[in-house]
């Protein structure tokens, strides 16, 4: 599989982090792209984390509306936006397509191909539930970064792979589950 990620500004990096990790461990992604939003860079180094870098991954400038993200003949199968912030939701769920972000995600809605938005927000407002209901309704999956306690994680890290082993799984991939040692098949 060919997925992007996009990060944007919204606090919440370690869900990118984790995200791009358990995607490279996965012998079924053979290519991933990845952009950031102006501010993701800034939220990544104020809160500690620090990407993964591997061969596999392409990075592409938010401004470049040339790159194959921006085109719906590209096959790019899936893309996951990790953390979503509420500005992001709000402008493709209004169809704006300023950035790559924006357009990428577009050319996943109407060609019908996986969407997954991890939101990082609370509380939301009416205008949010609004436009996360829009995406919903367009095909979109929005994946609340609300973890849970299920399996009595003990530290930040394990709390947080549960969401972003189940929004990785949201992709239609399987996942093996580092947090409790179970595989979702």
């Amino acid at each position: 599989m060919n997925i992007l990620v996009a990060i944007t500004g919204a606090s919440g990096a370690i869900y990118a982090r984790q995200t791009l990790t358990l995607l490279l461990a996965n012998a079924v992604v053979e290519r991933v792209g990845l952009i950031l939003s102006d501010h993701a860079e800034d939220v990544i180094h104020a809160e500690g984390e620090q990407l993964p870098e591997d061969a596999r991954i392409t990075r592409f400038s938010n401004d470049d509306m040339w790159s194959s993200a921006a085109s719906g003949s590209a096959r790019w199968d899936a893309m996951i936006v990790v953390p979503a912030s509420m500005g992001t939701v709000g402008r493709i769920a209004a169809g704006v397509s300023r950035t790559l972000i924006e357009r990428a995600a577009d050319v996943m809605l109407k060609e019908r191909r996986r969407l997954v938005m991890v939101v990082r927000e609370a509380p939301y407002s009416l205008i949010h539930l609004r436009n996360m209901t829009t995406l919903t309704e367009a095909g979109a999956i929005i994946l609340p970064a609300s973890p849970s306690f299920y399996f009595r994680p003990t530290d930040i890290e394990s709390l947080c792979l549960g969401i972003t082993t189940r929004a990785v799984e949201m992709l239609g991939l399987t996942v093996e589950h580092p947090c409790w040692g179970i595989s979702n098949e």
